[in-house]
């Protein structure tokens, strides 16, 4: 049983391989939600650095809209969190599910 599980690492990788701190993270302000901003949060949610409420409650996101962040970096990475785009690559995940 790991009895320090409070324990977070200093810095993670972002997705652009830079390396992430809290202190580098976007704003809590942020309202604008650009594709690089949603991968760093969930770069630092996978990575340790936050966890997922802290996410959440520091953003105001829904756990739901967390998880389609999560989701659509572990489908199609960081094209995958475009809005413009979210159609075409659900239903491309959809048909690579068929075969």
């Amino acid at each position: 049983m790991i009895e320090n599980q409070n324990i977070r690492p200093a810095q993670v990788i972002g997705p652009l391989g830079e390396p992430l701190t809290v202190d580098s993270l976007p704003p809590q302000s942020t309202t604008r939600w650009v594709v690089r901003r949603k991968a760093e949060v969930v770069s630092a949610v996978n990575g340790g650095l936050l966890s997922v409420d802290d996410a959440c409650e520091r953003y105001g996101l829904t756990l739901e809209e967390f998880a389609g962040w999560q989701r659509a970096v572990d489908r199609s990475g960081m094209p995958g969190l475009r809005v413009t785009r979210i159609q075409h690559y659900r239903s491309l995940y959809e048909r690579q599910q068929r075969y």
